[in-house]
This record gives structure tokens, sequence and C-alpha cells, in this order.
């Protein structure tokens, strides 16, 4: 389980410097706790876990008709247990030891997928937002975005036309072990207009709902 453990926390270091919120759960039966409660852009799952198997996760997760994209990773390198996974709703699956850089290209596979993109970049208007080199720019002109602001971006300008909660927003941004301030949301979003002012784009506030992406 060591060796598990350690796999784990490098996946969600590399994750969150990648702008991702991670949540890292060991055991089986607290990721599916999880699971029924909080949605997720995509799971990487472990096949060894204890509590209950991975495969026993995966079909929780299937049975309950969630569609979040899962990569599952396994030591197993059994023709039959991959077959196994694939038929109960994994998406992708790498077989340990493994490259990070390969599961992090898989991984954005996926959820630009899950998203409906053809490659890892997102167009809106004027606005380029690369998810893989994690830069953005209006204009042609790049952005100086922090980590945070430019996922709140990508989050925004990959689907324009919904009205993102600020709850979903920090759900997004934010793990279940960290506790934002009340106003962090809004702070992002002050920060983005400023640095898009006098562009095309604009990220619209509606009152009571959320933030809209715009291209005027």
């Amino acid at each position: 389980m060591e060796d598990t453990e350690d796999i784990a926390k490098a996946i969600s270091i590399r994750l969150e410097n990648a702008g991702h919120a991670v949540d890292l759960e060991a055991d089986g039966a607290n990721a599916i706790d999880l699971l029924n409660v909080q949605t997720y852009d995509l799971v990487i799952l472990d096949l060894t876990l204890p509590g209950c198997d991975g495969l026993e996760v995966l079909r929780n997760i299937r049975s309950r008709r969630v569609k979040t994209p899962v990569l599952v990773l396994t030591a197993r390198s059994e023709v039959n247990e991959k077959i196994s996974a694939l038929d109960l709703g994994a998406d992708d699956y790498l077989t340990k030891p493994f490259d990070y850089g390969e599961l992090e290209a898989r991984a954005r596979a996926l959820m630009r997928r899950n998203d409906g993109l053809a490659d890892n970049r997102i167009s809106f208007g004027a606005l380029v937002v690369d998810r893989k080199a994690r830069v953005a720019a209006v204009d042609g002109q790049p952005l100086s975005l922090t980590r945070r602001e430019l996922t709140v971006l990508e989050i925004l300008a990959s689907r324009p036309e919904r009205i993102f909660s600020k709850e979903e927003l920090v759900d997004q941004l934010f793990n279940f072990d960290q506790d934002p301030s009340s106003n962090a949301v809004e702070q992002f979003v002050a920060r983005i207009r400023r640095k898009l002012s006098g562009s095309s784009v604009e990220i619209r506030t509606l009152r009571g709902l959320g933030y809209q992406i715009v291209s005027t």
C-alpha cells in the first residue's frame, strides 16, 4: 500500500500544479461516499484499494448512471482485469509503472472529450486557452494569470453558454481540505476582468445566478 499511496500523492501534486482541485481518498468505501456527494470532472481510480477494491467503486459509479470519465490504474497486467474494468465503464486505463506525463495527457484527453473539445485549445471569440501549456491569450496577447485565475477562465470558456454559480466554481477550484474565503471567487473574477479590460471578451455577473463569459 505504501507504493500506492506514494503514487497517489505524486499524481495529486502534479494535477494541483496544473491548476486542478484534487480530492485524494485512499479507502474504496470512503471513495464511494465521496463520489455520492461530490461531482468531479475526472476520477483516477486505482484498482488496489482497501475497504472495497477499485472494480467495486467503478461498479457503484456506473450503477448510479454517473458519466464522469474514469481512468483506471492497475499493477495487474492480466488482460481479463483490464477487460473487466472497461466492461464496467472505465474510459481508459494505465498499467503501473507508468509515465506521469502520459497520465496527464490521458487525463486531459478524457476531460476534453467530456467537454466535447477536439484538442487542448479552447477558443472563444478573441480568447484562446491552451489546457496543456496552461496559458491564455486574448487578441494574440498573452494574459498574465495565476493558476486559479486560469482555471476560472478555462471553466467559463469551455462552456460559454452556461452560467456557473459561485458554489460550482468553488467546488472546481478547491478541494475538501481547503477552506476558501467567502469572496474568493469574486476576487478571482475581478482580477480576470481587469486583465480582459479593453478586449471583446468579458465575464458577466448574473445576480443570484452566477457568472458567464461573453464575447461582444
